[in-house]
């Protein structure tokens, strides 16, 4: 006889975890949603299969915030090995180039300001952008000349971490968006190189950080309550946005739909988003117009 199916949990809250290399973002969401006997579970940004670090998984009622965290800063730590530029512009492609020189620690914080602010970045034609339909990376990996058209990024901050003559390792502050083999293959190019990403590690997600990160193996560690236990509220990945505390009557309303009127010395007039709570709990995400709270997401 077959095992019987195991039950879906009405279950929600986020799982930050810190992704092992090798894993990819769906095999990573349904690891954590099997762990958890989940109904419903995403993430909120793509990790590729050969970075490590931060992927906010979110399990249940903590989906509706998913573009929240998604939309959020990111801080990335990266390798690039210099002397050589792949198809993929990681470790994983075939070398289509390759250069002798190697950039001096001088010359490297020369150009890293030229690669902060907004500027136009060309994605890596392995990623999962869409062309009439299809992932470039299928496109790609089909032998298909693939072209990508520049795309406007932010990136807040670059440093240095440390400088050696065959592999460099910098942390960027980005916007959503940015991809950082590109950023490295561009790097290396303006110093008159070549260069590609040996290591990769995000180190935040919006809200979450590497401090609050969990392994697959954490999880597998412990069960029941134990792990569920290692759930964060719905209400971290809202952390950047302002809280309006509503009364019960308020709640009620925001329940079904409804937009309401804030009261009370210092409520706002207007908000371009912003988050509705009750006794600590997440009612709906929205914004404030002419002194009212109109939810755009409800949460159960």
């Amino acid at each position: 006889m077959s095992a019987p199916k195991r039950v879906k949990r009405a279950i929600s809250g986020w799982v930050i975890l810190n992704k092992p290399y090798d894993m990819t973002s769906t095999q990573a969401v349904g690891k954590v949603r099997w762990l958890f006997g989940a109904a419903k579970a995403g993430h909120a940004g793509t990790l590729d299969p050969l970075a490590t670090g931060i992927l906010p998984i979110a399990l249940g009622e903590a989906t509706k915030a998913v573009p929240y965290v998604q939309d959020g800063t990111k801080i990335y730590r990266f390798a690039i090995a210099w002397g050589s530029s792949t198809t993929t512009d990681d470790t994983e492609g075939s070398v289509v180039a390759t250069s002798e020189h190697r950039p001096s620690q001088a010359e490297l914080e020369a150009v890293l300001p030229e690669f902060v602010g907004l500027f136009s970045q060309v994605p890596p034609i392995f990623s999962a952008l869409k062309i009439d339909g299809e992932r470039a990376y299928d496109l790609a990996r089909a032998g298909e000349a693939v072209e990508l058209a520049a795309r406007e990024i932010r990136v807040d901050a670059i440093s240095l971490v440390s400088h050696g003559s065959e592999t460099t390792i910098l942390e960027v502050t980005c916007g959503k968006g940015t991809y950082v083999r590109s950023l490295a293959r561009d790097i290396a190019e303006r110093l008159g190189t070549r260069g590609h990403v040996s290591m990769l590690h995000r180190a935040a997600v919006g809200p979450f950080t590497d401090t609050q990160s969990i392994t697959i193996e954490m999880l597998e560690a412990v069960e029941g309550e134990a792990r569920d236990a290692l759930l964060r509220p719905v209400a971290d990945s809202l952390a950047g946005l302002p809280e309006l505390r509503l009364n019960p009557t308020q709640a009620a309303a925001v329940r079904h739909g409804n937009s309401v009127l804030l009261t009370g010395a210092g409520a706002p007039v207007t908000l371009d988003d912003a988050w509705a709570s009750f006794g600590g709990q997440v009612l709906a995400t929205g914004w404030v117009e002419f002194g009212q709270f109109q939810p755009r997401r409800v949460f159960n």
